[in-house]
């Protein structure tokens, strides 16, 4: 299930901007590549990200993967109850799992990342 708001990164992290503010997570595909989550590391509140940066990892028992910011800004938020309960990130990765809120700086950069039609189409085109 892809929600219809987001915007998604071919690196599996989603974005959704609410008044000037974005909203940055993994998405479902990429928590399950993932498995069972056990860490996850946040930037600081006050970093500035470009798009395409990395900003965190995920760790799972499978793998480390680095986080990379879908849209530059400055992070002002970070999901403190992930460093406690990483396994949100496999519950609910598009809602309490979201990661870092960011105020968006480029917001015309939205336009480079995927729908979720086209996000649906890029993971049936990696599936062969």
């Amino acid at each position: 299930m892809i929600p219809k708001d987001l915007r998604f990164t071919k690196e599996h992290e989603w974005a959704m901007i609410k008044d000037g503010v974005g909203w940055v997570g993994i998405t479902d595909y990429a928590q399950k590549q993932l498995g069972d989550v056990v860490f996850v590391e946040l930037p600081a509140i006050g970093r500035t990200l470009a798009q395409g940066e990395i900003f965190g990892v995920v760790e799972s028992v499978k793998a480390v993967s680095d986080l990379f910011s879908p849209l530059s800004g400055e992070v002002f938020a970070a999901n403190q109850v992930l460093l406690d309960s990483p396994q949100l990130l496999n519950g609910d990765p598009y809602h309490e799992g979201w990661m870092i809120q960011i105020r968006v700086s480029k917001p015309e950069e939205v336009n480079a990342l995927m729908s979720s039609e086209e996000y649906e189409k890029f993971l049936e085109g990696m599936k062969g």
